[in-house]
């Protein structure tokens, strides 16, 4: 008996971050060896998604999940009992050419996901390796520089405010450890300024605080920049601010136009990239995501040849980690990044081919987390097993959040010296300099 092969494949019912219903699968090989994946879910998702499955029932406001796992247990489970554990990518194959579909809508995404990374995981325990070396081999030893909410706004904080995330990145940090450890600081003295201005300190889906009683959006940039100070850094030098504006919660198509509820503003597209552009002026801002909607590519066009040269521009509503999505990005040359979401293309196979098109094409991969999020690490491994370089899951609590931030600390110890850390070198594939600070 080959001990490789697949035994079972088992999906069950489990819970996310916000308490929503997720499919968590189970892949058993014929020597007893076990490999286990949970898959995540977004709430701000782009129209060009691999489709979730949810039962649309009574059941969990709509969001169960029994269909998805259903679909693993009587669809998939069959067509992967004896096939070898070691060739994933005929695994995703397979799982693919059952579904039959572009967008994965008949099993569903989760279903297919889920799957794909329980036969990755139980792929590196049959080796009894860690999955970052059994996916990157000896070469992936790269650790990413953490991209950290420190504010939670849009769909993640009942759009309290429109800007969905305000983020740091550590740009002086030597290693890993340094740079969170600095994040780290900045989150705990943005608590403490929101204590003294007395702010409530609630957090939002991804652990970063809740934006109550905010009078516009650009005061969360001040408050990002007295936070870095706060805690002993320079703002631009030590720590730089990103930027993740999900536009296109708030794009009106028919208009063309952006409004911004809090401010009670319509902007024109050309209106919006000013906005955003006076923003970089005036603040440390290094990266933006989603600055324009997925729909505008004239709007993505005109930010990045604005911006495009002086900072990180990120495509995720726009892209999907969906190749032919990047290519026409590439051929249009709009934005200069894309964010990587497993659940966004529905394989293991599949992203692995998004980060490396990405970065032969000279795009930086920026590996994500979703806003509903588990103690799953497989994101860590990912982002460490292609050299991606940057890493975004969130803020630096909640637990589903810290699960990953700490596994990296832990491949840092164990890759010792061999670990390479690119702090704000990383940016330079995309010829970013940050000349401006």
């Amino acid at each position: 008996m080959e001990g490789f092969k697949i035994k079972s494949v088992k999906a069950r019912q489990v819970f996310d971050s916000r308490a929503n219903p997720t499919v968590e699968v189970d892949i058993t090989l014929n020597d007893g060896t076990v490999g286990r994946g949970i898959v995540p879910s977004g709430a701000s998702t782009g129209l060009f998604e691999a489709v979730e499955l949810r039962d649309g029932e009574e059941t969990f406001d709509g969001k169960g999940v029994s269909k998805a796992i259903h679909h693993v247990n009587e669809q998939l489970a069959p067509l992967l009992l004896d096939m070898d554990v070691r060739d994933q990518k005929a695994i995703d194959s397979r799982l693919i050419e059952i579904d039959g579909t572009p967008n994965k809508s008949r099993l569903g995404a989760n279903a297919i996901l889920g799957c794909s990374m329980a036969a990755c995981w139980a792929g590196a325990n049959y080796y009894k390796v860690p999955l970052y070396r059994y996916l990157g081999g000896s070469a992936a030893n790269k650790l990413p520089v953490p991209m950290v909410q420190i504010i939670g706004g849009g769909a993640h904080a009942d759009n309290a405010i429109d800007i969905q995330d305000f983020l740091v990145i550590p740009t002086s940090a030597s290693t890993f450890s340094e740079g969170y450890e600095m994040v780290v600081n900045v989150y705990n003295a943005a608590k403490m300024i929101f204590k003294g201005a007395g702010k409530p300190v609630s957090i939002a889906d991804e652990g970063g605080l809740w934006p109550t009683g905010f009078q516009s959006n650009e005061e969360g940039l001040k408050l990002l920049c007295e936070s870095i100070e706060l805690a002993g850094y320079t703002p631009g030098q030590d720590l730089g601010i990103a930027l993740d504006i999900a536009s296109s919660e708030f794009y009106d198509q028919e208009r063309g136009t952006y409004r911004l509820e809090l401010e009670k503003k319509t902007l024109t597209k050309e209106e919006m990239v000013g906005m955003l552009s006076d923003w970089v002026d005036k603040y440390p801002i290094i990266s933006i995501e989603d600055g324009m909607s997925e729909l505008d590519w004239e709007g993505n066009l005109l930010l990045t040849q604005k911006l495009g040269k002086k900072i990180q521009l990120v495509g995720d509503d726009l892209f999907t980690t969906n190749i032919e999505r990047i290519r026409k990005g590439v051929e249009m040359k709009v934005d200069n990044a894309v964010l990587i979401k497993m659940n966004q293309i529905g394989t293991i196979t599949e992203t692995i081919e998004t980060i490396e098109f990405t970065q032969n094409h000279g795009y930086l991969p920026v590996v994500s987390a979703r806003s509903g999020e588990t103690e799953d690490c497989t994101i860590v491994h990912l982002a460490i097993a292609t050299n991606a370089g940057q890493l975004k899951v969130g803020s630096a609590a909640r637990s589903e959040r810290t699960a990953k931030w700490n596994e990296v600390l832990r491949i840092e110890e164990a890759l010792g010296s061999s670990a390479r850390y690119p702090s704000k070198g990383v940016f330079a594939a995309a010829g970013i300099q940050f000349n401006q600070y």
